[in-house]
């Protein structure tokens, strides 16, 4: 279904680029008689732990707080639950391997690799069951992906409820996926010309399934076993899973075990009764894959709150769209009255996440600050109350919307709302 919030009604001319702030000159204070700098510490008078000490390394204790988190009162059993990635705590897009968000419907399954398999079934000329070593003669490859489920910010829809961006936007992460394109093992079974979806099932306990297109399964999704440079970690759907480049994450099938090929979606649970939109007229979007441009800020933000002071200080967060790259984000300091072009940074991959900073001069007074993502299609992310005027307020999937921070004179941020 076409979403009528289209490009044409928020569209590049109509955006303003008046500069708000420009950047300042960084004033050090003298610290001459800092006994941090003058005097030994005692991590500088011992010797440490050798090589073999950690095995597997682990961050600084003084990192003890990046760390995923959930909200307990969010659904009834963690079993089928949610935590969220710490995107407050994190620099560039790369997501670590140990912070990336985790949402199940059955537990994290524990598989052993060896007896875990793969079907190809349905309408195939030859139903073919793979083992973990079977898939990886296959030719790799290795992609870098942004991953976010529907309901990330779902929470927000009806007004602004959770102080934190890492509960509010913390349910995606990025990573460098390696494994093998999904058009490769369907081609070894062969797809019949009748065949017009796919349906991955995952090995947990609910049985994960959803339908894809299979356009989209023979264009870029990927069957991958691994994610930045390691084996996928179990709550992440080791030892495999399917890889659906800029789609909704409930569709990125953990532990995946079978894919059937079949003429017609199936319609099971996690396309009707679950991850369709409920609009205001009480109709629902269905099929809605796509996730739509999004950004936020994460510092300053509620849990990064500014400690420094006045003068110069860097406002930095992260856009990403499910149509490709992002082309520019737009910053404003007073609830989105003037907008100023940030500084995209980094890596620019399609369907990935992409980092953006804005450096100003910081005169104690309160802010209001927003983010304005375009993408390369450009799409451009509508206001809060643009989106409801569109969807109503009924859904909690797919809540693209700029997200306000309210600075106040002592530097601490909250979660508001400006429209």
């Amino acid at each position: 279904m076409t979403d009528p919030l289209s490009k044409s009604g928020l569209s590049r001319r109509s955006l303003l680029t008046t500069a708000v702030a420009g950047s300042a000159a960084l004033t050090v204070p003298a610290r001459a008689n800092d006994p941090a700098i003058t005097e030994l510490q005692p991590w500088m008078q011992s010797l440490g732990d050798g090589v073999d000490a950690r095995p597997y390394g682990t961050p600084s204790p003084y990192e003890a707080d990046a760390v995923r988190r959930d909200v307990p009162w969010l659904t009834a059993d963690p079993i089928s639950s949610v935590n969220f990635t710490p995107l407050h705590k994190l620099e560039g897009i790369i997501t670590p391997n140990g912070l990336c968000f985790e949402r199940h419907h059955g537990g994290v399954a524990e598989v052993d690799p060896a007896k875990h398999r793969l079907m190809i079934n349905g309408l195939v000329d030859k139903p073919l069951v793979f083992t973990m070593e079977d898939l990886k003669r296959f030719p790799r490859e290795n992609h870098v992906y942004f991953l976010e489920c529907a309901a990330n910010s779902g929470m927000e829809w009806r007004g602004a409820q959770l102080n934190g961006c890492q509960f509010t936007h913390g349910m995606v992460h990025c990573v460098v996926y390696t494994g093998v394109k999904l058009k490769h093992i369907l081609e070894e079974a062969g797809v019949k010309t009748n065949a017009k979806w796919i349906m991955p099932e995952g090995a947990d306990a609910s049985a994960m399934t959803r339908s894809i297109p299979i356009e989209k399964a023979l264009d870029d999704c990927m069957v991958a076993f691994a994610m930045n440079g390691e084996a996928l970690r179990p709550e992440q759907g080791y030892p495999l899973r399917i890889v659906v480049p800029g789609w909704e994450g409930n569709m990125w099938v953990k532990w995946l075990r079978r894919i059937e090929v079949g003429d017609e979606p199936w319609h099971h649970r996690e396309e009707t009764s679950k991850y369709t939109d409920l609009l205001a007229s009480g109709k629902a979007r269905r099929f809605t894959w796509e996730m739509d441009v999004k950004s936020v800020i994460t510092s300053p933000s509620p849990q990064a709150p500014i400690t420094h002071g006045k003068g110069r200080t860097v406002l930095s967060g992260l856009a990403w769209s499910g149509r490709g790259t992002i082309d520019r984000v737009d910053v404003s300091l007073d609830g989105g009255s003037n907008w100023t072009t940030a500084r995209v940074d980094g890596p620019s991959h399609t369907k990935a996440l992409h980092r953006f900073y804005h450096e100003f001069d910081w005169d104690g007074e309160p802010l209001l600050l927003q983010s304005r993502a375009i993408d390369s299609e450009g799409w451009v992310q509508p206001t809060k109350n643009a989106l409801r005027d569109v969807r109503g307020t009924e859904s909690i999937y797919h809540n693209n919307s700029i997200q306000t921070w309210y600075v106040q004179k002592d530097g601490e941020v909250e979660n508001v709302e400006v429209g």
